[in-house]
């Protein structure tokens, strides 16, 4: 079993059932992703969810590093961020046995996304059906303009380190 707490500063940490901390992270999308507000995770705990308080959807792969958590190599890969609201994201639901991604706003709508893609299959309340088959249209909300962004293979994740950077006055500068 692993915990996973998200906090303010954007920061996801990864605990032992013991209380150990494992791992910290930060996002590393170019988007200012602000405050983590909501996570989900699928059964296996091997696809990590969070929601933002700007409105982003990152998702992130576990699973090398559940098999291997006491190797310090073992990464967790940030694969997708999407702009899922133009405001806080206050739930998330992972639905696997379909592939969707189901958010929950303050501005009180709840849409649909692929898990995989981050593309838009609607919000609830709507007069058409759900297409969860047809994932050839990009379409948007009319609140958000900005498509799911795929993490590319080679970026780097942002570890959190604790340096110590002393002032130090140096009159020649």
């Amino acid at each position: 079993p692993i915990l996973a707490s998200a906090h303010e500063s954007s920061c996801i940490r990864l605990w032992s059932i013991q209380g150990n901390l494992m791992k910290e992270l930060l996002p590393f999308s170019e988007h200012p992703t602000g405050p983590l507000t909501a996570l989900c995770t699928d059964i296996f705990t091997k696809i990590l969810l969070t929601g933002s308080k700007e409105g982003y959807i990152i998702r992130w792969n576990m699973a090398s590093f559940l098999e291997d958590s006491q190797n310090r190599k073992s990464k967790i890969k940030e694969e997708l961020c999407w702009k899922a609201h133009a405001t806080e994201v206050v739930d998330l639901l992972f639905e696997e046995e379909k592939n969707v991604v189901v958010t929950a706003s303050i501005d009180g709508s709840v849409r649909l996304w692929h898990a995989r893609t981050g593309y838009y299959f609607g919000y609830f309340g709507q007069a058409r059906k759900f297409d969860l088959s047809d994932t050839s249209r990009l379409i948007l909300p009319s609140d958000v303009n900005d498509f799911s962004a795929i993490i590319k293979e080679d970026s780097q994740h942002t570890e959190k380190k604790n340096v110590i950077y002393p002032l130090i006055l140096d009159r020649d500068k």
